[in-house]
C-alpha cells in the first residue's frame, strides 16, 4: 500500500508555477501607467523651459532655467528617501496614492505661475518632484511582491521600461501646444485619474504579513491568483521584522547602500542633463526649431524605451551585473560622441546632428539601463527594508538630478552655447563607466527568490 506524500504547494510556489493572471497584469499595468504619467509630467518642464527661454515676458537666463530644472531633481531626492521608508511603514498602496495625488495637484498649481515667476515655479517643481520620486520607488516593490521569481527582473523592470513614453508624449504635447506652456503643463494633471484604478488593487501581501495581517495577506494573494481564499497555500513564516529605519540600513546594509547610491548617481547624472537640457541645447545652441526638437526627442524616447525593454529582458537571461556593465560602457560611448560634436564639426549644423546621435545612443543604453537599475537595487535589500533601502540609496544617487542640470546651467551662464558641451559630456561619460563598474560589486540576484535575499 502506498501513501501520497506529495506536499501541497505553498502560496509562493503557486505564484511561481502559474501564468500571470488578469489581476497581476492589472497591477503591473497600473505601475507602468503611473510611471509613464509621472515622467510625462517631469519631462514637460524641459519643453516648457525651452519655450520660456525664448519668451520676452519671462527674461529667463540660462542659470535661472538650470535652477528650475534642478529643483525637480531636489524634489525627487526628497521623495525617494522619504517615501521609500513610508512605503515600508504605511504600505505600498497608500504610498502610491499619496505620491500620485501630490505630484498631480502641484502640477496643476504650476499652471497659474505668474509671468517672470521663475522662483515660484522652481518651488512648485520641488513639491512635484517629491511625489514623482516616491512613486518611482514605491511601484517597484509593489510589483515584485506579487509576481513569479523567474520573471521578476522583467516584470518589475516594466515599471521603468515604458517611462520614455512619458518623454514621447511630452514631445507630442509640446508639438501640439506650441508656445502655450501653461496648457502644456496642465496636461500633467491628467494622471489624477489613476487613483480610481488603485481602488481595485489590494495592498502587498508581504507588507500585510509583515504587519501580522495574515488573513488580509491571503486575500491579496487570492486576488492575484484569482482563486478562492481557502485554496491559497500556506504563507512563509515571518519573524518579527526590525524597524525599517535609516540607521538599520547604514549599520547592516552599508555595502548595498553604497552600491545603489553611487551606481544610481553615475547613471542618472548624464541622462538627467539630457532629459532636462537636451531640448534647449538643440534649440538654443544648435538653432534647431521647436518642431524639429520635438520630433527628434520622439526618436530619443523610442530609443530609450527599446533600451529599457532590452535591459529588463536581458536581466533574467544573462544576469543583472552583465547588463549594467554593457549598457554603461556603450552609453558612455554615446556621450563621448556628443562631447566631440563641436570639435568634429565646429559650429556648423553638422555639429548639432553629431550631438544628437550621441545623446540618442546615450539614452538608449545609459538611460536604457533603468529597465533593470532600480529593480536590481531593490533586490540588494531584504523584504523588511526593501523600500527603505532602495529609497535611501536611489534618493542619494538622484542628487545627480540636482547637480547635473544646475551645474550645466551655471556653465552656460546667461547664454546657451556649444562650447560648453565637450568638457561637460566627457565628464558624464566617465561617470557612466564608473557606474557600470560599481554594479559589478553587487549581489547577482538572477532567479533568486525574494525570501532568499
Amino acid at each position: 500500500m502506498t501513501t501520497n506524500t506529495t506536499q501541497p504547494m505553498t502560496a509562493l510556489e503557486q505564484i511561481d508555477s502559474r501564468p500571470l493572471t488578469g489581476n497581476q497584469k492589472s497591477l503591473i499595468s497600473l505601475a507602468v501607467v503611473g510611471n509613464i504619467s509621472e515622467f510625462f509630467d517631469m519631462f514637460l518642464i524641459g519643453f516648457a523651459v525651452n519655450v520660456l527661454l525664448k519668451d520676452p515676458s519671462w527674461h529667463l537666463r540660462g542659470d535661472e532655467a538650470g535652477i528650475i530644472l534642478a529643483m525637480s531633481g531636489l524634489g525627487t531626492v526628497i521623495g525617494a528617501i522619504a517615501w521609500g521608508r513610508l512605503a515600508d511603514s504605511m504600505g505600498r498602496k497608500r504610498a502610491f496614492f499619496w505620491c500620485t495625488l501630490l505630484f498631480t495637484v502641484f502640477t496643476i498649481a504650476s499652471v497659474f505661475t505668474p509671468n517672470d515667476g521663475w522662483i515660484l515655479l522652481a518651488i512648485l517643481r520641488v513639491l512635484i518632484g517629491i511625489g514623482v520620486g516616491g512613486l518611482n520607488i514605491v511601484s517597484i516593490p509593489y510589483v515584485q511582491e506579487f509576481v513569479p521569481a523567474k520573471q521578476r527582473g522583467l516584470l518589475a523592470g516594466l515599471t521603468a521600461v515604458f517611462i520614455p513614453l512619458g518623454l514621447f508624449l511630452g514631445s507630442v504635447a509640446s508639438g501640439l501646444t506650441g508656445s502655450n506652456w501653461r496648457l502644456l503643463i496642465a496636461l500633467g494633471g491628467i494622471p489624477i485619474f489613476l487613483l480610481v484604478w488603485l481602488r481595485f488593487v489590494p495592498e502587498s501581501p508581504r507588507f500585510l504579513q509583515s504587519k501580522g495581517r495574515t488573513a488580509e495577506a491571503k486575500k491579496a494573494l487570492a486576488w492575484a491568483l484569482e482563486m478562492p481564499v481557502d485554496q491559497v497555500g500556506s504563507l512563509p513564516e515571518v519573524t518579527k521584522a526590525k524597524s525599517a529605519s535609516y540607521a538599520l540600513i547604514f549599520s547592516k546594509y552599508r555595502k548595498s547602500l553604497i552600491i545603489v547610491a553611487l551606481g544610481s548617481f553615475c547613471f542618472i547624472f548624464g541622462s538627467s542633463v539630457i532629459q532636462s537640457w537636451g531640448q534647449s541645447i538643440l534649440g538654443a545652441a544648435y538653432k534647431f526649431d521647436a518642431p524639429t526638437v520635438a520630433n527628434l526627442f520622439m526618436l530619443v524616447s523610442l530609443g530609450d524605451l527599446l533600451g529599457r525593454l532590452s535591459s529588463a529582458w536581458l536581466a533574467d537571461k544573462i544576469g543583472r551585473k552583465k547588463v549594467m556593465l554593457i549598457f554603461g560602457l556603450v552609453g558612455a560611448g554615446g556621450l563621448l560622441i556628443s562631447a566631440g560634436s563641436t570639435m568634429l564639426a565646429g559650429t556648423s549644423s553638422n555639429a548639432g546632428w553629431i550631438f544628437f546621435v550621441g545623446i540618442l545612443i546615450a539614452m538608449t543604453f545609459g538611460d536604457g539601463a533603468f529597465g533593470v537599475l532600480n529593480p536590481f537595487g531593490a533586490e540588494q535589500f531584504p523584504n523588511e527594508v526593501r523600500s527603505t533601502g532602495l529609497g535611501l540609496g536611489y534618493g542619494i544617487g538622484a542628487s545627480a538630478k540636482i547637480f547635473g542640470p544646475w551645474v550645466l546651467g551655471m556653465m552656460f551662464g546667461a547664454k546657451v552655447t556649444p562650447d560648453i558641451i565637450p568638457p561637460a559630456f566627457l565628464f558624464f561619460a566617465v561617470l557612466l563607466i564608473i557606474g557600470g563598474i560599481t554594479y559589478q560589486f553587487a549581489k547577482e540576484t538572477k532567479g533568486a527568490s525574494l525570501e532568499s535575499i
